[in-house]
């Protein structure tokens, strides 16, 4: 760890002596696929409740701008904030070591500013939406920075679990924007859903990059209790997630029929993955469960704003 600190140290001095970071630099730095995922849960939120509240698009759609706007903001500010923590050992980790706040690319202290400005900037527009999404904002950024980053990651395996929180925000913060009292259970069955969701797509992630978590000392479930009790929980959480998904049938046949179909399909996927018991099969299960997760929530939640306009 020591030797990984003085390595940050060493490239952050040598990148001052040959050269300054570039836009390309930061925008890898605020993790722009994370953003982007994160926005279309957020904004099937505001949609579900404009929905809900029967208000028409164009008649919110300073609320609509000021919580994308925000939400983008928050997240990007927050991965920032992340990056800037874990500069140490990312530097030991081949999917991380060439990022710019691993690399010195990116002084740590710049790294540090600007997530905090980034993440004040996306507070104050959430709040122009509703104090209510500028809350969530708030709960969901200290989950992922101080509880998740600073802490379980380097600790505990639970730090999946936990982190999920954090993840599963943006579409209460989407449908509060709107609809602040949250007078109705779907936008915490959406909250639910994302919840759900996140555990086996980290997993998944963690058993493919085992080695790499084990070298860099983060106890992630697949490092302290090996691949068979981590394909068992993958499976225990989409197994729940296919009933919660279905309690949203109100929204329409097209969204139901989505969800039986990706639920029922990601959890025959990982059912197989109890008999892959050779190493290099089950990481090739991994991989398919991993990319699995990423279409799934892609298209159920575009399945809920593309459902209730028919």
């Amino acid at each position: 760890m020591v030797k990984a600190i003085s390595s940050i140290q060493d490239s952050e001095k040598l990148i001052q002596e040959e050269g300054k970071a570039t836009l390309r630099d930061f925008i890898t730095t605020f993790k722009m696929g994370i953003v982007n995922s994160n926005l279309i849960t957020t904004f099937a939120g505001l949609w579900l409740g404009l929905q809900y509240t029967n208000e028409g698009f164009f008649d919110r759609l300073d609320s609509i701008i000021f919580v994308l706007l925000g939400t983008a903001f928050i997240i990007a500010g927050g991965c920032a904030l992340n990056n800037y923590i874990d500069r140490d050992i990312d530097l030991l980790m081949e999917r991380t070591k060439e990022r710019p706040s691993a690399t010195g690319q990116i002084p740590g202290k710049q790294v540090l500013w600007v997530g905090l400005i980034l993440s004040l900037i996306g507070v104050i527009w959430l709040a122009l939406s509703s104090y209510t999404a500028a809350f969530f904002g708030l709960i969901g950024l200290f989950v992922y920075v101080v509880i998740y980053t600073w802490w379980l990651k380097r600790t505990h395996s639970m730090n999946t679990i936990v982190g999920s929180i954090s993840g599963a925000m943006p579409p209460l913060i989407g449908w509060a924007a709107i609809d602040p009292s949250l007078g109705s259970m779907t936008p915490w069955l959406m909250f639910l859903i994302m919840f759900l969701w996140q555990p086996p797509h980290f997993l998944a992630l963690a058993m493919k990059r085992t080695e790499e978590y084990r070298i860099a000392g983060i106890p992630m479930l697949p490092v302290v209790a090996g691949f068979e009790m981590t394909k068992r929980q993958i499976i225990i959480y989409v197994s729940v997630l296919l009933p919660v998904s279905l309690v949203l049938y109100p929204l329409g046949v097209l969204y139901t029929v989505c969800a039986v179909i990706l639920g029922v399909g990601w959890l025959v996927l990982g059912i197989t993955g109890l008999y892959k018991k050779d190493e290099k099969m089950t990481l090739k299960w991994a991989k398919a469960m991993f990319i699995f997760s990423l279409n799934y929530m892609v298209v159920l939640f575009i399945a809920m704003i593309v459902s209730v306009l028919i």
